[in-house]
């Protein structure tokens, strides 16, 4: 599927298989994480077979089961670092998605004092994502109506409306969509109304509307 299906088909999931990541799929994973490094300047990392992180109390009442695999979000302190490991971290959920693997992301339910032993000075964990597959595809989250979600100066271009339906699939944290578009021609502005883990929210929902729009129809402002 391309990433554009992937973002459609793909769900949280929080219960997964034994099955371990194996082969090209898992050569695959690593490759992007070091894409996704190298562009975002970050020290993304991909774990395995590591049950750890989610066999605590947080992760049982976060219903997590089967957890052996995650991608802990991390990169040196900056203004901008939530919102480069959000954008980057959905691109690897929607390539993981691709490769047939599931995701959730996951800011509070897991054991953190072990995983931010991949920290190294001045760098921040900021969330994970669990990894693996699915004992199911999960479900569609409830989404606000868009016209709730925009505002624009003129007619909507079909462009705009592809982002927009992209972006309105991003998750964010609790579901809440607490982000808003500006659109002045060709000029696409985003920007968070508040909530947890915001900044974040922002990088997934600009790298869902970026695949829908086509980044070749728009500028950001």
């Amino acid at each position: 599927m391309d990433r554009l299906e992937a973002i459609q088909n793909r769900h949280s999931v929080r219960q997964y298989t034994s099955r371990p990541i194996e082969g090209k799929v898992l050569e695959r994973i690593k490759e992007e994480v070091d894409a996704c490094n190298r562009e975002g300047k970050l020290h993304i990392q991909l774990v395995t077979d590591e049950p750890k992180a989610f066999d605590s109390f947080m992760a049982h009442y976060g219903k997590f089961t089967g957890v052996c695999n995650y991608i802990a979000l991390i990169g040196k302190q900056s203004p901008d670092l939530d919102e480069r490991l959000g954008y980057y971290g959905q691109r690897l959920v929607i390539t993981a998605q691709q490769l047939g693997l599931n995701t959730c992301w996951v800011a509070m339910s897991f054991g953190k004092r072990g995983v931010r032993r991949l920290t190294q000075k001045g760098e921040k964990l900021r969330c994970v994502i669990a990894l693996g597959y699915g004992k199911t595809q999960g479900i569609a989250h409830k989404s606000r109506p868009m016209g709730g979600l925009y505002e624009a100066d003129g007619p909507l271009p079909a462009w705009f409306l592809k982002g927009m339906e992209s972006a309105m699939l991003a998750p964010t944290a609790v579901n809440q969509q607490k982000f808003r578009f500006y659109l002045s021609g060709d000029q696409v502005k985003l920007q968070s109304t508040g909530g947890f883990y915001s900044k974040v929210d922002l990088g997934i929902v600009k790298y869902q509307f970026e695949v829908g729009a086509g980044l070749e129809n728009f500028h950001w402002a």
